[in-house]
């Protein structure tokens, strides 16, 4: 059997989250522009928050290992804005994260800090990998995005609680919206629990389990 301990990482839960707004207006955007296919080399889960949107947020073409900070900025892009420094909570358009299934992309914006995922909508896989790796996306309506934006653009240090346990977005104490969630989804980011966290569990009958089977078919050890 294998051993689940080994392969196990622990997720950090989120209950109630607090960060600064980092907004990317933009629509559509997929998962090869949140992490280049360059990077896909590496199934380590951490190390890729430096190339998260890397052909957007450098002036040259990335590569795995590269010294990024000896490499030239786009100055005009978002993550590179000395306002959004220590942002944790992205705001986005709709269909947020289409295009190929990458699980990179999860880890990315979760390496570089990113808990929280607000837009109108999400492409299907990406959405649940960001449940599986301690991300929590939420869905808005578009009029309450819009209003996001403009609050971010006109006020530096914007930022914006997330309250998971009563689906909540606040600004300082101001209710901006209710959301929607599964409440399986739910528990899993509230106690930091992956699949294989899950699983674990489970760990003291998957024992019993073991030892009564191998009893039963011992030539199978």
């Amino acid at each position: 059997m294998v051993n689940l301990l080994i392969l196990g990482k622990s997720m950090d839960p989120i209950k109630r989250h607090t960060g600064i707004v980092i907004p990317i207006d933009r629509a559509n955007i997929d998962t090869d522009a949140i992490i280049p296919k360059q990077f896909l080399k590496s199934v380590k889960r951490t190390g890729f928050g430096p190339n998260l949107f890397d052909e957007w947020r450098y002036l040259d073409h990335g590569e795995p290992e590269q010294d990024n900070s000896l490499r030239p900025l786009n100055t005009d892009f978002i993550l590179n804005q000395e306002r959004y420094l220590g942002g944790s909570v992205l705001v986005t358009r709709e269909n947020f994260g289409c295009g190929s299934s990458r699980e990179h992309a999860p880890w990315a914006l979760l390496d570089f800090g990113i808990r929280v995922i607000l837009a109108s909508s999400f492409a299907d896989i990406f959405y649940g990998n960001c449940f599986k790796n301690g991300i929590l996306p939420v869905v808005l309506e578009e009029e309450i995005i819009d209003k996001i934006f403009t609050n971010t653009f006109r006020n530096i240090g914007y930022s914006l609680s997330i309250d998971l346990e009563c689906q909540e977005v606040k600004h300082e104490e101001l209710l901006l919206s209710n959301f929607e969630i599964d409440d399986f989804q739910k528990h899993c980011l509230i106690n930091g629990l992956d699949h294989i966290g899950l699983t674990l569990k489970e760990k003291m009958a998957i024992e019993t389990f073991e030892k009564e089977y191998y009893l039963k078919f011992p030539w199978l050890n």
